[in-house]
């Protein structure tokens, strides 16, 4: 017996969905409930995957077996596929396994031709239903399956109401329909060559094929990357006896959901036309009705309607999306599938549904998406408006939230214009960290360079901030302070609004409406927290981001970059005057002007955390990111050194690095210049002490984080200089003080002599970002200019940046883990790179066994979910 491939929803479960699909997996599963499905069959998944590894052929056994099962259906519905007298009509959809709202193909009307559409046209007395189903069928076949886009056909239609002056599709008759066919007839056979195919079976197996080859489209590629869906999983295809709509005013098709999928309120939400068919409702071509008008025009249907949307919510104990037809006053179900919601109605339904007794706290807590969370936490574009406006470009989805303001082309501009009280956009080739006063008076930030975690994306995620990066259609005059995109060109000045969780950008003021945490959000994410077992700290340099983040839920700060708060007013120029010192004492000097600031700013970072731990990493970059580059800055800053130009300029040649990734940062700066960690030492103790002596109720433990260690002596050597002047500092302040010194591990040789560095690291902290740099051996801020052709590939699936790579950084984290813990049972183990905060990676975290993962404030919520769930992945699978 050969391979099965083919089912008929008879033979299918809702637990067969990795085979069938989630359509065909639940159309199998209304059949056996025993509800008005028109019959059919699912061709499976792996067929589609087959159709792959066969060179996108569809094997011949498979196409015997849809054969097969043609036949059956036919029996099934008493008609037969191509016969004039009495023509069974078919949909093809996809049905992928996650769902993938709009991403693929449908076809509808499969199997007319100019012979059956006479026949149909006679049965059903009805020659503008027959001729209205037969254009609808050209227009999508030719669509899907030969690639000629509909709105080619759409141009036909509306050339075609103006001869006649008409408005609307419904006011064609009979002979214009007949009329239409002709004219979408000649298209086809102008663009293609040939005529449109008049064979069923040739129509059913093209289609089929057009389905399979949905799965491998850009929109759909882009899609699975967005939600993690393996392109291994293909797409199953459903061939459904067709049921009209569009049959006269006693029919009618529509879309409807058990809940409203925008607030989550516990009633029928829905819309649907009277003489219409399903693409009708979605494409928005008409405007539908709401369900409640369905009660007056026919109550009976109406009835029968909410009672199986009751008893389809109750059986998949979730709010269900239902597609159905009403043909001559008959109900017929096309689909249902748990639905798509906001963040908002994801947690009230998930809340409701355990106060109805319907689902445990714990199945609530699978319920919602932890990515979800991220636009409860941000601005977003009030619902009307932004369905109206039309985005001019696209960039990648950064940092979520809504954003409008006038477009300001300088971190200094943006300070001033947002210091008088206007709202503006940051738009820039690229942003680097000097920028970063000005990213933070933006209401958002958009990029024509750089990817999901560029230095853009990264910051404006840690400070909650829109951003949209890596626009690259957008031609920018950064000097002239005008940027060009779809023939428009923006000024400095002009309002543009960007949303952060598509990637659209406008070329208008869309009014925006503020974030709202509800009650229910408390509710659930205590259910969360009491399952989790790794804790979420969070990555923050200053006291308003700590504040957010331990508002959000963080336990603590895992990683402060020292080096964020180097760029500010008086600071800047105390750190340029140590850098361009020649001797030690002149260095020193330098740094004694840094100590207070240091210091008061880690008094504030332990104000706001109290007892919670707080990780502060050392100086990090190399030391040319905060020296100038333009012409007059360097003449500016040469007068306020009071150095000339030329041994500015000397200073800054003698800095600049090939590979700045690989160069003089992180600890080595610490080996070249003990002072600098000399001073951060004693800013980051004396802070504590004072808190200390403040605050006695507090239980301070500073972790000091050396980065960039790559052999067990380089720690040691600099932990040598740390405990030297933290003991001595305690020793004086007459108090009790502990204190950990430990390292991020971030490069491959750190990893693979962990047990080493464990004899001097208290805490291993993985900064994944620079890991997976080094580890790729490709720099995050250029990968750009190629991930989208190994996207195309399938090289790769995802942004290793932006999803920790589990197979290659994954394992050198897993081994650092079990050398260290060798070494050090006790040693605390975190991740503090950009990883923290996707959740796909937090479960990696959680199943190795990490202690702590940190993150952006505004990931904090979504990581405390990712843990749960997590969590309750390992207690299920056991």
């Amino acid at each position: 017996m050969s391979h099965k491939y083919v089912f008929l929803f008879s033979e299918g479960k809702s637990s067969l969905r990795e085979l069938l699909g989630g359509k065909g997996a639940n159309l199998a599963e209304m059949t056996n409930l025993g509800m008005p499905v028109p019959q059919g069959f699912t061709v499976s998944t792996e067929a589609c995957t087959r159709y792959y590894e066969d060179g996108r052929t569809i094997a011949p056994e498979i196409q015997e077996q849809i054969t097969e099962s043609l036949a059956k259906m036919e029996a099934l519905a008493g008609k037969k596929f191509g016969d004039p007298e009495n023509p069974l009509l078919v949909s093809v959809r996809s049905g992928a396994r996650a769902s993938m709202p709009g991403m693929m193909d449908t076809i509808l009307n499969l199997g007319l031709n100019d012979v059956v559409v006479e026949g149909l046209a006679k049965i059903t007395n009805n020659p503008r239903f027959a001729y209205d189903s037969y254009r609808r069928f050209i227009q999508m076949f030719s669509d899907v399956v030969m690639e000629l886009p509909k709105s080619s056909f759409e141009r036909i239609i509306d050339e075609m109401k103006e001869e006649k002056g008409i408005q609307l599709d419904t006011e064609f008759d009979a002979d214009d329909m007949k009329k239409m066919v002709v004219r979408f007839k000649e298209f086809y056979k102008e663009n293609k060559g040939v005529d449109f195919p008049c064979e069923p079976r040739e129509q059913l197996m093209e289609a089929v094929r057009a389905v399979f080859r949905s799965w491998d489209n850009p929109r759909a590629n882009v899609y699975r990357r967005m939600n993690d869906i393996p392109y291994s999983w293909g797409t199953a295809v459903n061939v459904q006896m067709m049921v009209f709509g569009n049959s006269g005013d006693r029919s009618g098709t529509g879309v409807a959901f058990t809940r409203d999928p925008a607030t989550g309120e516990a009633k029928l939400f829905g819309e649907f036309l009277i003489n219409a068919q399903g693409e009708d409702v979605v494409a928005g071509i008409r405007t539908p009705q709401k369900i409640e008008k369905l009660k007056e025009i026919m109550p009976e249907v109406y009835d029968q309607f909410a009672e199986i949307a009751n008893r389809l919510e109750t059986h998949y104990r979730d709010m269900q999306d239902m597609e159905f037809t009403i043909e001559n006053g008959k109900l017929y179900m096309l689909q249902t599938r748990n639905g798509k919601r906001t963040a908002a109605a994801a947690l009230k339904i998930a809340v409701d549904l355990v106060d109805e007794g319907m689902i445990t706290k714990e199945e609530a807590v699978m319920r919602v998406e932890p990515k979800q969370l991220d636009s409860l936490l941000h601005p977003q574009f009030d619902a009307a408006a932004i369905k109206a406006a039309k985005p001019i470009a696209s960039g990648l989805a950064a940092s979520p939230g809504a954003a409008t303001g006038k477009v300001v082309f300088t971190a200094e501009d943006a300070k001033e214009w947002a210091d008088k009280g206007e709202k503006v956009v940051l738009v820039r080739l690229e942003t680097s960290p000097e920028d970063i006063e000005g990213m933070a008076a933006a209401q958002g930030i958009l990029t024509v360079r750089g990817g999901m975690t560029s230095h853009a994306a990264v910051v404006a995620r840690g400070m909650g901030t829109c951003c949209v990066s890596g626009c690259g259609d957008i031609k920018m005059h950064e000097e002239e302070k005008y940027f060009e995109v779809a023939g428009k060109t923006i000024k400095e000045g002009d309002y543009i609004s960007i949303d952060g969780s598509t990637g659209n950008i406008y070329a208008e003021a869309i009014p925006t409406v503020e974030a709202t945490i509800s009650g229910d959000f408390g509710r659930f994410m205590a259910w969360a927290d009491a399952v989790r077992v790794l804790k979420v700290r969070t990555n923050a340099d200053t006291p308003r981001d700590a504040a957010q983040a331990v508002k959000f839920g963080a336990e603590g700060i895992g990683l402060c970059r020292t080096e964020h708060m180097f760029f500010e007013g008086d600071r800047i120029k105390a750190i340029r005057e140590m850098i361009v010192a020649k001797t030690v004492e002149a260095r020193k000097a330098a740094l004694a002007k840094l100590l207070p600031y240091q210091q008061g700013d880690f008094e504030a970072l332990y104000e706001v955390m109290e007892s919670r731990p707080v990780t502060i990493r050392y100086l990090d970059p190399p030391l040319h990111e905060f020296l100038p580059t333009k012409e007059e800055d360097i003449e500016e800053l040469a007068g306020e050194l009071k150095i000339t130009v030329d041994e500015l300029k000397q200073v800054i040649a003698s800095l600049h690095e090939f590979n700045p990734m690989m160069g003089h940062r992180g600890c080595r700066l610490a080996v070249s210049y003990p002072e600098i960690a000399e001073m951060q030492t004693e800013a980051v103790i004396s802070a504590a002490i004072n808190v200390t002596k403040k605050h006695p109720e507090y239980h301070i433990v500073p972790e000091i984080m050396i980065p960039l260690v790559g052999e067990v002596k380089e720690l040691k050597y600099v932990k040598d200089i740390v405990t030297g002047v933290a003991d001595k500092l305690i020793a004086d302040s007459g108090l009790e003080m502990e204190y950990h010194v430990g390292t991020m591990i971030e490069i491959p040789r750190a990893a693979v002599t962990a047990d080493e560095i464990a004899k001097e690291a208290e805490f291993f902290s993985f900064g994944t970002n620079d890991l997976t740099q080094m580890t790729f051996g490709f720099s995050r801020d250029d990968a750009g200019k190629f991930l989208d052709a190994y996207y195309d590939a399938k090289i790769y699936e995802s942004d290793p940046f932006a999803r920790l790579d589990q197979k290659g950084v994954g394992q050198l984290i897993k081994l650092a883990a079990k050398l260290g813990r060798e070494t050090r049972p006790n040693i605390k183990l975190g991740i503090c790179g950009e990883h923290g905060g996707d959740p796909s990676s937090v479960e990696f975290c959680h199943n190795i066994g990490l202690n702590y993962v940190s993150c952006s404030p505004f990931r904090v919520p979504i990581a405390r979910l990712a843990a749960a769930q997590a969590a309750l992945k390992e207690k299920n699978a056991k």
